[in-house]
């Protein structure tokens, strides 16, 4: 009988907690998004992840990821592996379902973090593609070169990063594509 009890209890509580779990998923953003939500048109994020010249061999992180279309491009086109980035827990569970429905859950995975934070660690990346605005851009420096290896690659879709003078650029459907590598110590 106690086992039977036992059981039963650990039932109810598995089931209890998938009737929970939407709710604790249906979070807000950890703060206020510094931009709003603008999908990067799919011509340039091709030619973003053409300019950085990316591989299967790569990682590209995209900061303020969205929909996640700049790392599933990068996972379905290049067979790279990916990791986005976006504060917005709603964009993150449009990134993860459109992962599965790419099939590409096994190369790419989403976060719903703060770029800015100290816990969100980009030294992984080889590649890291960028939509922000220009002085989120120039805030973003200083963590880019302590925590990216030299040799790095980063592309802005629309945005430069002010004094630090980008190594290409191209016109992509009336968009500026910027092109930057963090230079060896």
């Amino acid at each position: 009988m106690m086992r039977r009890f036992t059981t039963l209890a650990a039932a109810l509580l598995v089931v209890g907690l998938t009737q929970i779990t939407p709710l604790a998923q249906a979070q807000a953003p950890l703060r206020s998004p510094d931009v709003i939500y603008v999908p990067t048109p799919q011509t340039v994020v091709d030619a973003m992840l053409k300019m950085a010249n990316v591989t299967k061999n790569d990682v590209v992180y995209d900061l303020g990821c969205g929909d996640g279309r700049i790392v599933i491009t990068a996972a379905k086109q290049f067979g790279a592996r990916g990791v986005g980035i976006d504060i917005d827990p709603q964009r993150i569970k449009e990134s993860n379902a459109n992962a599965v429905t790419a099939g590409v859950t096994d190369k790419v995975k989403f976060s719903n973090s703060d770029i800015f934070a100290e816990s969100t660690n980009l030294s992984e990346a080889t590649v890291v593609t960028l939509y922000l605005l220009p002085s989120l851009n120039v805030k973003l420096i200083p963590k880019l070169k302590r925590e990216l290896k030299p040799g790095t690659r980063i592309v802005s879709n629309s945005f430069d990063m002010g004094e630090w003078e980008a190594e290409k650029t191209m016109e992509v459907d009336g968009r500026m594509i910027y092109f930057w590598t963090i230079p060896k110590s």
